[in-house]
C-alpha cells in the first residue's frame, strides 16, 4: 500500500477560511495565511485552498491570498475556485501554488482539462468533483436496472458550488476526466460534506476502483476511525480534512498516529 496523504482543506469565502455543512451555513474560521502555516507546522503533506464563490460569482480566485500563503509554507499547495482558462492557471502557478483544481469550468468545457495537461503537465492538473446522491432511474415499468446492485442510488456531478445539479453521471465522468489528461481527482460528496459522520465510502471506493490516477476522498470525516475507513474500504489515495483541523478536535500528528499505529502507511 503507497503512503496515505493527509490534506487540510481551507475552503475561502471573501479572502477568510469558512466551514459550512452541506455547502451551506458558512461559519468564519480565520485568515488563511495563519491557518496554512499552522498545518505546515503540524506536517500535513499538502494544502487545498478553494475559493468556493469564485465560480458562482463569476470571478477570479484571489491571487494575493495564494501568492502570500505560498511564500510562507513549505509543503504543495493546489488551487481551485474561479479557474476558466489556460491564463487563470498560469497566474496561479505564478504566484506560487502547485498544483489547480478544476471543476464547473471543466464541466462546462473539457478541452481545458487536456490543454491544462498538455501545457503544464498532468501533475499540476487536479480535476475536483463534487457529487451528489439521487434515486436512480426506473425503467417504464419502475424496475430498477438490475446491475445497479441492492442500494439504487446514483451519483450527478454538481458545480457552482453545490448549487448546480448537471445531471452528469459522475463515474463516468471520471473516467472521462482521466482520458482528458487529468493527474488526480478530488472526490467531494455533497451528501456528506460537514456532516462529520464519515467519508462517503460507496462512491469514494466506485470511482477509485474506476481510475487509475489518485482519489482524494473529501467530505465528511469525523473522527479518526473515518480515516481508517476511508484507507481500508476504498483505494483513496489521500484524505481531505476541514471542520475537524480547522476546530482542533484533531491534529495532523495525532491522524498520522493512530493511522500508523494500524500499519497504515502515511508520509
Amino acid at each position: 500500500m503507497l503512503a496515505k496523504r493527509i490534506i487540510p482543506c481551507l475552503d475561502i469565502d471573501g479572502g477568510r477560511v469558512v466551514k459550512g455543512t452541506n455547502f451551506i451555513q458558512l461559519r468564519d474560521v480565520g485568515d488563511p495565511t495563519a491557518i496554512a502555516k499552522e498545518y505546515n507546522a503540524q506536517g500535513a503533506d499538502e494544502i487545498v485552498f478553494l475559493d468556493i464563490t469564485a465560480s458562482s460569482e463569476e470571478r477570479g480566485t484571489l491571487l494575493d491570498v495564494i501568492e502570500r500563503t505560498a511564500s510562507e509554507v513549505f509543503l504543495p499547495v493546489t488551487v481551485g475556485g474561479g479557474i476558466r482558462t489556460t491564463d487563470d492557471i498560469k497566474d496561479i502557478l505564478r504566484v506560487g501554488a502547485d498544483k489547480i483544481s478544476i471543476n464547473s469550468a471543466a464541466v462546462k468545457d473539457r478541452t481545458l482539462i487536456s490543454r491544462a495537461a498538455d501545457m503544464f503537465g498532468s501533475q499540476c492538473v487536479v480535476v475536483a468533483i463534487d457529487v451528489k446522491r439521487v434515486p436512480a432511474k426506473t425503467d417504464c415499468n419502475g424496475v430498477y436496472p438490475t446491475d445497479l446492485g441492492t442500494d439504487i442510488n446514483d451519483f450527478h456531478v454538481v458545480i457552482h458550488g453545490g448549487r448546480t445539479d448537471t445531471g452528469i453521471n459522475a463515474v463516468e465522468w471520471a473516467k472521462t476526466v482521466e482520458k482528458l489528461g487529468a493527474g488526480e481527482i478530488l472526490l467531494t460528496s455533497m451528501d456528506t460534506d460537514g456532516v462529520k459522520k464519515g467519508y462517503d465510502l460507496e462512491i469514494t471506493k466506485i470511482i477509485a476502483d474506476s481510475v487509475s490516477i489518485p482519489v482524494i476522498a473529501s467530505g465528511g470525516c469525523g473522527c479518526l476511525e473515518d480515516f481508517y475507513d476511508v484507507f481500508t474500504q476504498t483505494d483513496a489515495s489521500a484524505a481531505l480534512v476541514a471542520s475537524l483541523f480547522h476546530f482542533g478536535e484533531l491534529s495532523v500528528p495525532q491522524v498520522k498516529q493512530y493511522l500508523k499505529e494500524r500499519e497504515i502507511p502515511v508520509r
